[in-house]
């Protein structure tokens, strides 16, 4: 029996069919985008065959066009080719048009929302484009006329904005090596709980992002259990293994610390559950040092010079004479300010400013208005002068704490740094030695007695509160400082399973060399940790999850402000989910969203203008 076998069919693409440039003239073709075009009726032809044109021409347009010859014939060709491509540069630059005013939707609406203004301002800003199109190039108003940006429109391009920042946090998040968490909690206009939940994370390529993983609203309790189920859904939403968490940063709230039933107990165990090391659970550093300097025991100043700010600034009337007699006689200030306890920098900036102030305000006062007597008394001036010297150098130490992005052993060392400030403080406090205390030397050189002994204990004071503080980062010191200068630790002090790898380390004097260079920069580091040898893992284990720790809760902070100034008393209607939306966009810090991606998936349709 005799087995018939078919010929396989040949596909057309493997033909290789190319346009000839004659059927242009015989039928009217052009290629255009791989397909021949017909420039009499516009269709396509898909198969660069002849017979296919031929027949086209022959049944549709042969009767019409056979009368065209040689020269008039290319001359009606040229013709129908110049109303083609004028055709498709129309459609092309209408599309183009409209693609641009979407990309220019998204960037005035992420605009918007990092200026903290209203989803109305797009109307606004579409109207002084306008006004501005009709004085400085009124042929292109239409352009600006195009752009859409009213309110559901800049609501919804936010919401896409943040979708797209989150998505490709999820993406970035799969290649987490380790990554630590940022919570705190604070109620806004409407009094509702909002808990905010910061992630740092890096990779295998030391590359460390720092985001914005949820904003979670709390309608009712804000219990440890229910803070650790909002930290678990937001964990499990962008993909990120329990396992992999290192490091935990809160602000210090009981419901935070609890030992047996804190949010840090219960992670604790579920990473014991995950077979996981247990994570670094650090309090943030700007709080304990904001909680340290309260141990400053000057109430009978502040008492006055709180009652002398409320009095002028509580009062209109006062507050307008005060200002006014400040314009009047020339001062450096215009007004003092309002202390809020709170703020950080407030206590410090307020002290300066009133002590600048202070002779202005004591004229101010004796006319007949409130009698401040400690104005005239030289020890009661001193100690001012030594609260505001005092208050500058916190304030100082604050900045420097503060801050996206930072290691959290530079924070540390910080710390250290102004422990060791204070010890020499009070040594030449004693000694009468005002070097770093100018204030106070401004009064002694004005002939006020100084007590060096008494101002040399209240600096004691503050120091025995560093060295009670943060004892949850000295618990970590060995860590922060290999991480900080690896080839200057001591080899016999790190564990046992790091000492044969940083002994390698240590005697290599060409990456010796490349850290020196790096050092004290984040970015530089990483770039040498990126380029370590693949002969030193357990170091690189360790020196990531140094790396992704929070050392603060700042960025929550900082988001709080953010979530104030969005929804105050005229939005206080913003949704929860517009209100993430917002605050995701304008306080993000390593992602940016990708606008051309958003822009390709808008189908930009444009209406035939005759």
């Amino acid at each position: 029996m005799k087995m018939s076998y078919s010929k396989p069919k040949r596909k057309v693409d493997d033909e290789h069919r190319q346009f000839q440039e004659r059927w242009t003239l015989q039928y009217f073709f052009v290629e255009f985008n791989g397909n021949a075009t017909c420039l009499i009726c516009k269709e396509k032809v898909a198969v660069l065959k002849e017979y296919n044109l031929k027949r086209h021409y022959s049944t549709k347009h042969g009767d019409q066009y056979e009368k065209y010859q040689e020269d008039e014939r290319k001359k009606r060709a040229t013709q129908l080719q110049r109303e083609l491509t004028s055709q498709q540069t129309l459609f092309y630059k209408a599309k183009k048009d409209a693609d641009a005013a979407v990309e220019a939707s998204y960037v005035v609406s992420e605009m918007i929302t990092k200026a903290g203004k209203p989803f109305t301002e797009g109307q606004f800003m579409k109207d002084c484009m306008l006004k501005v199109a009709d004085i400085l190039c009124p042929e292109k108003k239409n352009m600006f006329n195009n752009l859409s940006l009213s309110a559901n429109t800049v609501a919804e391009r936010i919401t896409e904005l943040s979708s797209d920042i989150y998505d490709q946090l999820r993406g970035k998040a799969g290649v987490f090596t380790a990554y630590s968490v940022a919570l705190d909690e604070s109620t806004d206009k409407t009094d509702n709980a909002q808990l905010a939940i910061f992630v740092r994370g890096i990779n295998e390529k030391f590359e460390v992002t720092e985001e914005l993983l949820s904003l979670c609203p709390m309608h009712g309790r804000t219990t440890a259990k229910d803070i650790f189920q909002q930290l678990g859904d937001a964990i499990e939403r962008a993909g990120l293994p329990w396992n992999r968490l290192v490091g935990i940063t809160t602000d210090g709230a009981p419901s935070m610390t609890g030992k047996k039933n804190g949010l840090v107990a219960l992670v604790q165990r579920k990473l014991e559950e995950e077979h996981a090391d247990p994570a670094v659970v650090l309090h943030c550093i700007i709080h304990q040092q904001a909680l340290c300097s309260k141990c400053l025991k000057y109430e009978h100043v502040m008492s006055v010079v709180l009652k002398c700010i409320n009095y002028i600034r509580s009062r209109s009337l006062q507050h307008r004479q005060f200002r006014a007699f400040l314009e009047e006689i020339e001062a450096t200030y215009g007004d003092v300010l309002y202390f809020t306890e709170v703020r950080w920098l407030s206590r410090g900036n307020v002290l300066k400013r009133f002590f600048e102030l202070r002779t202005e305000v004591k004229r101010f006062m004796e006319d007949g208005r409130m009698d401040v007597p400690e104005f005239d008394d030289p020890k009661w001036v001193m100690d001012l002068a030594f609260l505001v010297d005092i208050t500058q150098e916190l304030n100082i130490l604050n900045l420097k704490l503060q801050g996206p992005g930072q290691l959290i052993t530079a924070a540390y060392e910080s710390v250290k740094a102004f422990s060791t400030k204070l010890r020499l403080w009070k040594t030449q406090l004693s000694a009468k030695n005002l070097s770093h205390f100018t204030t106070c030397r401004s009064l002694v050189e004005e002939g006020i007695a100084f007590n060096g002994d008494e101002y040399a204990s209240a600096v004691e004071n503050l120091l025995q509160e560093f060295d009670k503080r943060f004892a949850d980062f000295k618990a970590h010191r060995d860590t922060f400082e290999l991480f900080a200068d690896p080839f200057s630790a001591d080899v016999e002090s790190v564990p046992n399973f790091l000492q044969m790898e940083l002994i390698d380390l240590q005697c290599n004097s060409e990456l010796k060399t490349k850290f020196r260079e790096a050092q004290g920069n984040a970015d530089k580091t990483a770039q040498f940790l990126r380029e370590l040898p693949p002969c030193f893992p357990e170091l690189s284990k360790v020196f990531s999850r140094v790396m992704c720790l929070f050392g603060s809760t700042y960025l929550c902070e900082k988001l709080f402000s953010a979530m104030n100034f969005n929804k105050c008393k005229f939005r206080s209607r913003l949704s929860d989910a517009h209100l993430e939306a917002v605050l995701r966009v304008s306080t993000v810090n390593t992602i940016r969203a990708n606008v051309a991606r958003l822009c390709e998936q808008k189908r930009c349709q444009v209406s035939g203008k005759k």
